[in-house]
């Protein structure tokens, strides 16, 4: 953006520059001379070239030229080391031939025509100069210590001045500072002087820049004698000397004011101005503040101005009065030229100012005004030229003069009196190219005397366009501030005054801008790696873009890494050197736009160098060392590490860590260790490599400072105790012989310390001691430079044996019929003979009380950890007989069991029935057949049997119930309806209530008017697992239903988990395979969708509580889902296939019709014959009412027809699929004969289909094979 600004910024100064352009007259029409270029007033000119003095100009007809020479004529014909150039009036001076010093004169060269006479500036021609230094000896100086001292330059005269510096003998720049500078005039000025100082080659140089020379002045020798040194005085100044001074400096020049002081300390110079602030950008300080510098000086800059010399003994001030003049200098700039027309009135005006203020004179022709034949239409008002009434004749160039003491300015102004016709300057159907919103100028640059009126038109030239948005201009232009893309197209500049008009078109094409609307982003990458900016440009399609590519302001390496594509730059295997800015630019003809990125190339951090141990003491010392590199990415830390030498050589481990601003870090150690350091660095990348290992510092022996850790006693035997602990390490050992006094004590009043020495060991074991009795324990380090310090008391105890009681007391209470709770009397603990780890509940079922035949006694065991006295037995079989004891336990083991108790349960819900089946299908009745429950939990005391309609959509009819009799084993149900699927519901009960139900679907017979049926279907019972003795579950009366939605599964829950979720898995699958699982959300039924048709699944129900918590699980349900959805749709009544169907048989027809007509022209055939005396009972004719085949009895298969029910076992095979055309007689081993008719049963070949001959096609059977086999036989 700023770019842009800047761009317009200077469009709209260029545009300013065009407008103030004097007039420009057609070199082709009559118009006085104009200087076009001249030399300087101030010539300086180099004496080995030859002078060459410029004067150029213009004019119809074309101007002579004359010279003048220190006010005479120059007769350029009489010096033949003079000559002009041809069609110029420049001089060129052969000086191979003459001296320069002839020439050094002042040139004035005059060009004239018949219409007037311009005349050039004094040319004052001066050669440069470069004199020797004079040879002079210089003697030593000799000065003391602290004393100022001032080395003279005095370079000879030169033109222009010489640029001074000094160098020593190696042509080295002498060192500068605020004690030692350079002044305005070359001179070095030294405050006070240093033995540092002394030297014998302080030469100062001289720089000429028009010959290039550089002149030597001799050596000076400095000696600085260090006995008797100055003392310390205050500032006084050096140069300027005095408290005041003045200084004059011109308007536009360069101010330049020095103050240099002397004293001890070395005075600092400060600068103010008395009446005034400094103007601050146009104001600096050299020369260490010594010099002030204010660059285009202007009249607000005179006044005073105090420089200040200061140190800590005092300070000392000077103020030096500026005074500002000025040489003569436009207002408005010089006088222009002026075109009049015959009769029209016009002024010149020579409007400058200077200080003091300037004269001004004005000359004709180069002949002073005063002196000039007079003109009555010519009137000179001091500054001012009046002209009226001009007339045909007076033309003329007028010379206006402006000087005072300080310069002067002298400018050619011609009148020029013309008739001329308009004409247009500006290039005849020039397309300007302007980006929009930009500003648009349209030149329609004009000649014509009187001065041509300019208007502009646009495409239609409807109107002027000479309001917003256009602003018409005095020169004719026509601008368009904000041009927008409507403002494209052809525009008419017309011309006129009164002598005529002339057009010139002009096109504008307004052109959208380029813009980079996806600018590369910063980078930060690592070495190696490699980076893409992207730089995605939209520009006008119109114009031709070029992306260029800047690295660091500056082009691109020449590099094979560096890929640069259309709209990004890519850089491989990046290396530090990559790192930079990097810009897009996307350059049109008419504009550009850029963006910037930073790469920042990083990788992990060089290894520190330089590791110096300092501060050595006994247990500690100072590690120091110097970073790396940190490749652009800040160091975060450092990490020490160290290496034993002594105990652990060749590994090494980390000691601490500091911040990455640190390099220095204390280090405490231990004793009796070889230490050897190293430093990593780390920064955002990675660890650097270690550094080079500092030198090895060893620390003295010591006695131990610490003793073992984790001391304890236990027994491994009933007679002894085990006193073990952790060793101290090589690096906490502090010393040689590392061993240990181990000490034990019983914990008891007045009892003495056991102390036994042991080598670097873990563990001591005492023999002989007390079963289980608590023990004091104490291990202390020590070594051959002494012991360790007091260690603190452990406590243990000897070993354990085993109990030898059992709980007393022991009571079971029976809660209900699969609960019970057991309570005892805690065992004394001199018994427990150990720590007391719990106690242990075996029971185990005897019987059921319904079945007194014993069970394979299976013992179950719970245990109680800790100090319980009560316990509950859950997962009991209701109506039981279960016997019991306990036992105490402690880390030896189990102590004698209670005497054994037993307790009864009372009865619980009963098990589902074991089988429930349906018999003697009916039009309105069907038998129930049951197996009593496997599980009976009591004495069963009937069933209830529930069942409902269930219809085509899988909808539940109202339900029926039937209270059974226990001894009943199967039930008969009458008044059903005929064709109905029904769904039965079994279940047992007992005192306690009843148990889950069974439950199981059938279908009663279809009517026999409607529907021809062999089987009735009756879906399967869910089969379980065989029973096993589990533990109780939460979950009763689980059941399925399988539909075309899924299956259904229903349960009760009456457990206390909430996650509760159903597992399901196929059958037969693979142990590899998992059950899949379902959510239940605290429901009692769920659907699993997307089970497989075919398959059989394994189903249970899953209780899950907290993690230390068992899971509980229902038994298995075996759920098997059909391989065809039970509710078919009866294609037959469809009326796509009945249409297909009637299509067929209006085919058949026309087959038959033609076979007929075959038949009488060729005669019967023998087969023919017998088709009309046999039957064929395969072939039956179609229907004339209904465009449908007559029935097709298969009596060697028994295929059911289109729309019977499936088989009873739910499954329908691929082979008999409904849409078949086999079931209807069209396919299998009937052929037609040539008259059409069918030869199946003549062919040698069986119908059987179960037959392997049964199919001469492996085809299957559809209308279209139908139809190409008759076509064969026609």
């Amino acid at each position: 953006m700023m770019e842009r600004r800047r761009m317009d910024a200077a469009l709209l100064v260029l545009f300013l520059g065009h407008f103030a352009t004097a007039l420009e007259v057609p070199l082709d029409l009559p118009q006085p001379p104009t200087i076009t270029h001249q030399s300087p007033k101030d010539y300086i000119i180099d004496p080995r070239e030859n002078i060459i003095i410029h004067c150029e100009a213009k004019g119809k007809p074309h101007p002579s030229f004359s010279w003048t020479r220190n006010g005479t004529h120059f007769d350029i014909d009489q010096d033949p080391n003079v000559t002009m150039r041809p069609h110029s009036g420049t001089l060129v001076v052969d000086i191979s031939r003459a001296k320069v010093e002839n020439y050094e004169c002042v040139y004035q060269c005059t060009a004239r025509n018949k219409h007037g006479t311009a005349v050039s500036n004094n040319i004052v021609v001066q050669q440069s100069r470069s004199p020797l230094w004079s040879k002079e000896k210089i003697k030593p100086i000799v000065v003391r210590e602290g004393v100022s001292l001032v080395l003279p330059c005095r370079p000879p005269a030169g033109l222009p001045p010489p640029i001074i510096f000094w160098m020593d003998n190696y042509f080295q720049r002498l060192p500068q500072s605020s004690r030692v500078s350079q002044s305005l005039n070359g001179d070095l000025y030294f405050s006070n002087v240093l033995q540092e100082d002394s030297r014998n080659d302080y030469i100062c140089y001289a720089r000429f820049p028009y010959t290039q020379t550089i002149q030597q002045k001799q050596p000076i020798t400095v000696k600085v004698l260090s006995k008797d040194p100055a003392d310390e005085r205050k500032p006084n100044f050096l140069i300027p000397s005095g408290p005041s001074s003045s200084k004059i400096v011109l308007r536009g020049q360069v101010l330049e004011m020095e103050c240099i002081a002397e004293g001890l300390p070395t005075p600092e110079i400060s600068w103010t101005k008395v009446s005034g602030d400094l103007p601050a950008k146009r104001t600096s300080f050299l020369h260490y503040d010594r010099t002030l510098r204010i660059v285009n000086v202007s009249e607000s800059d005179a006044g005073d101005y105090r420089c200040t010399a200061r140190n800590m003994l005092g300070s000392v001030h000077h103020t030096i009065h500026v005074t500002v003049k000025a040489a003569p200098y436009w207002i408005r700039g010089p006088p222009s030229n002026l075109v009049l027309a015959p009769g029209e009135n016009g002024s010149l005006t020579c409007r400058a100012s200077g200080t003091p203020k300037p004269s001004i004179t004005w000359a004709m022709n180069g002949i002073p005004i005063e002196n000039s034949p007079k003109d009555l239409s010519r009137k000179v008002e001091d500054d001012t030229i009046i002209f009226t009434d001009v007339q045909t004749g007076s033309s003329a160039v007028y010379q206006c003069n402006v000087s005072n003491d300080y310069g002067y300015l002298l400018s050619n102004a011609f009148v020029n009196v013309l008739s001329e016709p308009p004409r247009v300057l500006t290039q005849a159907n020039k397309v300007y190219q302007i980006i929009r919103s930009h500003q648009a100028l349209l030149d329609c640059a004009s000649f014509g005397s009187p001065i041509p009126k300019i208007t502009w038109f646009k495409d239609s030239r409807s109107s002027t366009l000479d309001g917003e948005p256009y602003i018409l201009h005095d020169n004719g232009t026509l601008e368009i501030p904000i041009a927008q893309a409507h403002n494209s197209g052809k525009y008419t500049c017309v011309a006129g005054n009164t002598l005529g008009i002339y057009e010139n078109h002009v096109y504008l094409e307004v052109k959208e801008p380029t813009r980079i609307l996806k600018q590369p982003d910063h980078k930060v990458v690592l070495r190696g790696r490699s980076v893409v900016f992207e730089c995605t440009v939209k520009h006008d399609p119109s114009l031709i873009p070029t992306m260029t590519w800047l690295k660091d302001d500056g082009e691109l390496p020449d590099d094979e890494r560096l890929i640069v594509d259309s709209d990004s730059l890519t850089i491989t295997d990046v290396t530090e050197n990559d790192a930079g800015e990097y810009t897009c630019i996307m350059n049109t003809t008419l504009d550009h736009d850029s963006a910037r990125a930073v790469l920042t190339v990083v990788e992990r951090p060089d290894p520190p160098t330089d590791l110096e141990l300092t501060d050595h003491k006994k247990r500690s010392v100072q590690l120091t060392w110097t970073p790396g590199d940190e490749h652009n990415s800040p160091i975060q830390k450092f990490l020490i590490q160290y290496e034993d030498s002594l105990h652990h050589r060749g590994h090494w481990h980390n000691l601490t860590e500091v911040p990455g601003t640190k390099t220095t870090a204390h280090l405490k150690l231990s004793p009796y260790v070889h230490y050897t350091f190293r430093v990593l660095a780390l920064n955002a990348v990675n660890f650097s490599r270690p550094s080079f290992p500092s030198r090895v510092f060893k620390t003295e022996p010591a006695a131990p400072d610490e003793n073992p850790t984790g001391v304890q006693g236990f027994g491994t035997e009933h007679d002894n105790l085990v006193i073990s602990w952790k060793p101290l390490s090589g690096l906490q050992s502090n010393g040689p012989g590392l061993h240990y006094k181990v000490m034990w004590r019983q914990k008891t009043a007045n009892s003495e310390w056991n102390t036994v020495t042991v080598a670097n060991n873990s563990k001591f074991v005492v023999s002989g001691t007390p079963t289980f009795v608590p023990y004091e324990l104490k291990v202390q380090a020590v070594n051959d430079y002494g012991e360790g310090p007091e260690p603190p008391i452990a406590h243990g105890h000897s070993g354990e044996d085993l109990p030898v009681a059992a709980p007393e007391n022991v009571q079971a209470m029976v809660l209900n019929s699969t609960l019970a709770e057991v309570h005892w009397d805690p065992v004394p603990s001199k018994l427990i003979r150990g720590h007391l780890k719990g106690f242990k509940v075996y029971y185990w079922r005897e019987h059921s009380l319904h079945n007194h035949n014993p069970h394979h006694v299976e013992n179950k065991i719970l245990t109680f950890s800790g100090n319980h006295s009560h316990g509950m037995l859950p997962g009991l079989h209701p109506f039981s007989l279960y016997s019991f004891n306990v036992r105490v336990f402690n880390g030896k083991g189990e102590g004698p069991h209670s005497p054994t108790q037993q307790f009864e349960t009372p009865e619980g819900v009963p098990g589902a029935p074991t089988s429930l089946q349906v018999t003697n299908f009916n039009l309105d009745s069907l038998t129930l057949e049951w197996s009593p429950p496997h599980v009976r939990n009591g004495r069963i005391t009937g069933y209830t049997l529930k069942y409902q309609p269930v219809n085509n959509s899988y909808e539940l009819g109202p339900v029926e119930e039937l209270a059974l009799a226990a001894n009943e084993t199967s039930v008969t149900l009458s008044n059903l309806k005929y064709s109905t699927r029904y769904k039965f519901y079994l279940n047992a009960k007992t005192v306690r209530g009843a148990g889950p139900a069974i439950s199981q679907e059938a279908v009663t017979i279809m009517d026999e008017g409607n529907t021809q049926t062999s089987h009735p279907i009756a879906w399967s019972p869910p089969h379980r697992p065989p029973h096993k003795v589990r533990p109780v579950s939460p979950f009763g009366n689980v059941s399925s239903s399988v539909g075309e939605d899924g299956a259904l599964i229903s349960w009760e829950y009456w457990g206390p988990e909430k996650n509760v979720y159903v597992e399901y898995i196929v059958e037969k699958s693979e142990g590899e395979e998992e059950w899949q699982k379902e959510l239940v959300n605290g429901s009692q039924n769920i659907m699993l969708k997307g089970l497989k048709g075919g398959l059989s699944y394994r189903v249970r129900l899953v209780a899950k509580g907290h993690h230390d918590q068992p899971l509980h699980r229902s038994e298995e349900l075996l759920v098997t889902v059909p391989a065809v959805a039970s509710r078919q749709v009866d294609i037959a009544t469809q009326g796509w296939f009945i249409g297909l169907m009637c299509a067929i048989a209006l085919l058949i027809l026309i087959l038959l019709i033609i076979c007929f007509i075959q038949r009488n022209k060729g005669g019967k055939y023998p087969v023919k014959e017998k088709e009309d005396a046999h039957t064929d009972p395969e072939f039956q004719p179609m229907k004339d009412d209904d465009c449908t085949f007559g029935e097709y009895s298969d009596n060697e298969d028994h295929k059911p027809l289109k729309g019977s029910r499936t088989p009873s076992n739910g499954t329908v095979k691929r082979g008999d699929s409904d849409d078949s055309l086999v079931d209807y007689g069209e396919g299998g081993d009937g052929q037609f004969n040539e008259d059409g008719s069918f030869i199946g049963q003549y062919s040698g070949k069986s119908v059987s289909r179960d037959t392997a001959e049964g199919h001469e096609s492996s085809e299957a059977p559809s209308p279209i094979n139908a139809m190409n086999s008759l076509n064969s036989f026609v």
